[in-house]
């Protein structure tokens, strides 16, 4: 609005002419200094102080222009983004004019906040899009913003986790701050200019209208007839309604379970005396085995395992799974694969530790396995485990290790799955167990990547502290910008992860082994692009072949590797089938 409206000096005594016509409906008057002949100086101050006013002005307008039409993705954040009319500002001008001075003086600096919380709300969005492709939800995931901490602690120090929280809090300030200060400027500026203003919101009325009638679109995806703010506070307010309505959709499916009331000696009959490990890799997803700049190396990683593990007598079969998490969220891919439920948010696995439902790890429980948990970046007291079936209970804190962290991962893989074999495995008298294992190397940032050793030599881990033996910095020495450097980094932290499980099952695996790995979830889009899949890959590895023989109606793919036509579940279908294929059980849902 500011761009149809002049500018006069204000009165020089008394309450300025900007505020008399915000709190009045009374135009500002000029005074008798404004008409005095001969006064050069007065009138270099005023062009000085018309420029200065025309620029602030124009940057607020800026800001509220950026406030109502920016896009809430970073990857659509670009000049053409900005050819649009806002339905938003419209209808806050049209207020402005409307209401009399004082209901105005209360209305501006209230408009001026909700911008700078739509403004906050954007950039939010922003970063869950570029992380974990999606929008905030407003009802539940307030808790991974102390996650983020903890991973910025972690990757990075206390002191970066320190300045990010800090930093964040003076945006939020300022630009609740500035966003008020804006808003208060441009309705003083409406209010000392109202007939051209009413003027030219009639105007951009009428061409919003036509414009909407007609589709019209000056860049392409981006209509001129704007609403998208509207669109983005509904959505979000949406979120809030259908989050508290899942919670009964969500205890239904929990007391929904064909396998709630199975004696433990039905169940799992298939694999009685076998030691089963579930082991999750971090960020292994199906971009990993299909995106050229990756598939070539890793492909060659999981071909060669293939051709060891044969060697060694081992065959497997290999899908897909589609995972409820990208990017981050672990514990729901391992809340989601062990409970054969969709639990995509935090509302959910709440509900879940809640309940007594049957995991995958009760399941093996209640049939006399010994049940093992391994997760190596969990550093405190974790409850989660007695809802998935632990008998005992392994944390960073448990597993003896005395080595070096890498960025975000406290243990390297090969130690983890080195521990579990002497604390769980290495005893003469072993009853079978189940094991759901995590491997973290592969987390982001993947700057720090432990180098495969010697299984004899691994010990307590404190060989990893002779780095130049046994660290890899794989985007010290990687060409191009930041995100394709991440790009070799992530690569070769999968190729580590998947060495270290192959080896592990070259040194470790006997005839009573039967390995499930998969990945957890896709990495951050900024590794995968846009339009990824959510899709992880999943092998099972045996020697005994009558355990794959039981997965035939699967029709998972032989190898490490599967193809682009391998079979493709939601990952909450998992436990069912496998429940299914192990035991006399009942048939899936």
């Amino acid at each position: 609005m500011f761009l149809f409206t002049r500018f006069r000096r204000p009165p020089t005594q008394g309450r300025s002419g900007a505020e008399e016509s915000l709190t009045t409906d009374r135009p500002p008057e000029r005074t008798a200094r404004d008409d005095l002949p001969g006064d050069t100086g007065g009138s270099d101050r005023l062009g000085t102080h018309s420029v200065l006013a025309w620029v602030t002005s124009a940057l607020a307008g800026l800001l509220v222009l950026f406030a109502l039409v920016a896009p809430n993705q970073l990857n659509r954040l670009t000049p053409g983004a900005f050819v649009r009319i806002p339905l938003e500002g419209l209808v806050a001008v049209t207020l402005l004019l409307v209401l009399p001075g004082r209901a105005r003086r209360v209305g501006a600096p209230l408009l001026g906040s909700a911008l700078g919380l739509l403004t906050i709300l954007k950039i939010i969005d922003m970063g869950f899009f570029t992380a974990f492709d999606r929008p905030f939800h407003l009802g539940v995931d307030w808790v991974l913003f102390d996650d983020g901490v903890g991973f910025l602690a972690d990757s990075f120090g206390r002191f970066a986790a320190t300045g990010a929280v800090v930093a964040a809090v003076l945006l939020v300030t300022v630009l609740l701050i500035l966003m008020t200060l804006s808003v208060l400027r441009l309705a003083r500026l409406v209010a000392r200019h109202d007939t051209r203003a009413r003027r030219t919101v009639a105007v951009l009325a009428v061409v919003w209208l036509a414009c909407a009638a007609l589709g019209v679109r000056i860049v392409p995806g981006v209509p001129v007839a704007d609403s998208s703010a509207t669109a983005l506070v509904y959505d979000h307010a949406q979120q809030v309604g259908a989050g508290l309505r899942d919670r009964k959709t969500f205890a239904a499916e929990i007391a929904d379970d064909a396998f709630r009331d199975v004696p433990g000696e039905q169940l799992l009959t298939a694999l009685r005396g076998k030691h089963v490990v579930i082991a999750f890799i971090e960020s292994y997803g199906r971009d990993a085995v299909e995106d050229p700049e990756f598939a070539t190396q890793v492909g060659a990683v999981l071909d060669a395992g293939d051709s060891r593990l044969r060697a060694a007598g081992f065959t497997s079969r290999s899908g897909f799974l589609t995972s409820p998490a990208m990017g981050g969220g672990s514990w729901l891919a391992h809340d989601t694969l062990l409970s054969g439920l969709w639990i995509d948010n935090e509302q959910r696995h709440r509900g879940l530790l809640a309940s007594d439902r049957l995991t995958l790890g009760a399941a093996f429980r209640r049939a006399n396995w010994q049940t093992v948990g391994v997760m190596p970046a969990v550093s405190q007291d974790w409850p989660e485990g007695a809802v998935f079936g632990h008998e005992r209970f392994y944390d960073v804190r448990d597993l003896g290790y005395e080595g070096p962290t890498f960025a975000y991962a406290p243990i390297p893989d090969q130690y983890t799955l080195s521990a579990y074999h002497r604390l769980a495995q290495a005893t003469p008298d072993r009853a079978p167990v189940m094991a759901e294992i995590a491997l973290v190397s592969s987390h982001s940032p993947w700057t720090t990547i432990p180098r495969l050793l010697d299984w004899k030599e691994i010990g307590d881990g404190s060989v990893f502290h002779n780095a130049a033996a046994a660290t890899e910095r794989p985007q010290a020495g990687a060409k191009g910008d930041p995100v394709t450097r991440a790009r070799t980094g992530y690569r070769r932290a999968i190729e580590y992860s998947l060495n270290s499980v192959i080896s592990y099952v070259e040194t470790y695996g006997d005839d009573d082994l039967v390995l499930v790995v998969l990945g957890d979830h896709q990495p951050t889009p900024l590794i995968t692009g846009e339009g990824a899949t959510r899709d992880v890959p999943i092998s099972i590895v045996a020697r005994d072949r009558a355990v794959l023989e039981r997965i035939s109606g699967w029709r998972w793919q032989d190898g490490l590797k599967p193809g682009p036509q391998a079979p493709v579940w939601r990952m909450d279908a998992f436990r069912d089938r496998f429940l299914t294929a192990f035991g006399p059980g009942r048939a899936a849902g």
